[in-house]
C-alpha cells in the first residue's frame, strides 16, 4: 500500500512544506513566509487546486506549521521527509535520531544560515507528530560519490583532516532526480555520461557517470561555482583582503555581498530575476545584456570544465525555473560550446514550455533535454525508502533510490 509524506523545506525564515498523496499524483502544498513578522502568512493550494491565503502574524516556525498542517486534518502523513542543506560526509537520506540530529547540528559551520532552520523545522514537527518516522534528505548526499581529486581544495591537509574544508556540492536532489528521469527518458537509464545544468536564483552544474555525481559547480558551500541570482560564483578569493584593505569592509560586509547582492542582481544593477533582464535587454539595457552574457559564458565554462570528470558525454539536461523556462538562455549557452557536437533545434527549443519535458536537439551528437526537476517528489521516494522500504518498481527514481 502507498504511503502518503510531508515533505519539510524549512528556511530561516520561510517553510515550504508539500503533501504527496496516492502515488504522488495529487499533492497540496504551500509557503509559509515572513515567519516572526507581522506580515507573515501561508500561501498554498489544497487538492483540486483551491487557493489558500491564511495571515499568521507574528507567527514563528512550529505556529506556521501547526497552522499550515492543520489544513491538513484529513490526510494525515504516514512519514516526513526534510530537506537538509548540509550532511557533512552523510552518503545517503537518513531517518532521524538524536544522532543524526547532532551530525546535522555538527555540520551548522558549513552551511550557518540553512542547517540551523531545518533542527527548528524538525524539532516543530517531532512535537505535532512524535509518532510518525521522520527522514533527513541531504542535498549533500548526493555528491559523496565524487572522487578525491575532484572534492580536494589545494590547501593544506589538516583544514581538510580537521576542519572538513572540501568540496560537498549542493542541489543534489535535483540532479539525482533530473540525471534518473532523463537518462530513463533517453533509453539508458543510469548509464553513461551527463551533464546537468539546474538554472534558478541558485544554480549549480553537475557531472554524471552512470548515475553517480564525479564533479559539481558547488563546493564548500553553495556560493562556488556559477553566476546565480544574487550569488557571485567564482571570484578570486583575494578579493577578501583587497575589499578589507582598500575599502575598509570587514569579513560579513564581504560575505553579505558576495550571497546577497551579487550575480545577476549585482551585474545588471536592475534584478536578479532572468525575465526581467532579458526584456529589458530586448529594450537596449547594456548592464542587463552584460549580465545575461556573464551568466551564459560562466555557464557554459563550468560545463566544459566537468566533462573532464566524463569518459564521454552522452548529453546535457536543462532544469530549474530558467532551465526549462528560457529557450534563450538554454540556446545561448550552447552556442558557447560548439566544439562539444551539440546540435540544438530551434523549433523543439523554442516550443517547450514550463513543466513540459523533451528532447530539443536534433537527432544527432550528444543528446539535449529538458526536465523539470522534482525535489520533492525525490525526497518523498528516499523518505519512503527509508521509512518503509516501500519501492514503486515502475517507477524509474524508486529504481535509482533503491541502489542508493
Amino acid at each position: 500500500m502507498s504511503k502518503s509524506v510531508l515533505v519539510i523545506n524549512c528556511g530561516s525564515s520561510s517553510i515550504k512544506f508539500a503533501l504527496l498523496l496516492e502515488d504522488q499524483k495529487f499533492r497540496i502544498h504551500g509557503l509559509a513566509e515572513n515567519l516572526g513578522t507581522p506580515e507573515a502568512r501561508i500561501k498554498g493550494v489544497t487538492v483540486g487546486n483551491e487557493p489558500v491565503d491564511i495571515h499568521i502574524p507574528n507567527a514563528d516556525h512550529k505556529e506556521a506549521l501547526e497552522v499550515g498542517l492543520s489544513r491538513l486534518a484529513n490526510y494525515k502523513p504516514d512519514a516526513i521527509g526534510h530537506r537538509v542543506v548540509h550532511g557533512g560526509n552523510i552518503t545517503k537520506a537518513e531517518l532521524i535520531t538524536p544522532e543524526i540530529i547532532e551530525k546535522i547540528r555538527e555540520a551548522t559551520p558549513l552551511a550557518p544560515l540553512h542547517n540551523p532552520a531545518h533542527l527548528i523545522g524538525i524539532e516543530a514537527t517531532q512535537r505535532l507528530f512524535p509518532d510518525l518516522p521522520q527522514v533527513a534528505v541531504f542535498d549533500t548526499a548526493f555528491h559523496q560519490t565524487m572522487p578525491s581529486h575532484a572534492y580536494r581544495y589545494a590547501l593544506p591537509k589538516f583544514l581538510y583532516t580537521e576542519h572538513g574544508v572540501r568540496r560537498y556540492g549542493f542541489h543534489g536532489t535535483s540532479h539525482a532526480y533530473v540525471s534518473d528521469r532523463g537518462s530513463e527518458l533517453a533509453g539508458s537509464f543510469r548509464q553513461g555520461g551527463w551533464l546537468t545544468a539546474h538554472l534558478g536564483n541558485g544554480s549549480s552544474t553537475c557531472a554524471i557517470w552512470n548515475g553517480e555525481s564525479v564533479d559539481t559547480s558547488m563546493g564548500l558551500t553553495p556560493l562556488e561555482g556559477v553566476v546565480m541570482g544574487t550569488r557571485s560564483g567564482d571570484v578570486d578569493p583575494s578579493i577578501h583582503s583587497f575589499l578589507a584593505n582598500n575599502l575598509g569592509w570587514d569579513i560579513y560586509k564581504i560575505d553579505k555581498m558576495l550571497n546577497s547582492q551579487s550575480g545577476l542582481l549585482g551585474l545588471s544593477d536592475l534584478s536578479n530575476d532572468m525575465r526581467t533582464l532579458i526584456e529589458a535587454s530586448e529594450q537596449g539595457n547594456e548592464d542587463a545584456t552584460l549580465a545575461i552574457e556573464v551568466f551564459c559564458y560562466r555557464l557554459a565554462k563550468s560545463l566544459a570544465g566537468l566533462s573532464c570528470g566524463l569518459p564521454e558525454i552522452n548529453g546535457l539536461f536543462f532544469t530549474g525555473g530558467i532551465g526549462e523556462n528560457s529557450a534563450y538562455i538554454r540556446e545561448k549557452t550552447l552556442n558557447y560550446l560548439p566544439h562539444f557536437g551539440f546540435k540544438l533545434s530551434k523549433e523543439k527549443n523554442n516550443e517547450l514550455k514550463r513543466g513540459t519535458e523533451g528532447r530539443i536537439d536534433q537527432g544527432t551528437g550528444p543528446q539535449i533535454w529538458v526536465v523539470p526537476t522534482d525535489e520533492e517528489g525525490r525526497i518523498a521516494q528516499e523518505t519512503k525508502h527509508v521509512a518503509f522500504h516501500e519501492f514503486e518498481n515502475n517507477d524509474a527514481t524508486t529504481q535509482a533510490i533503491e541502489s542508493v
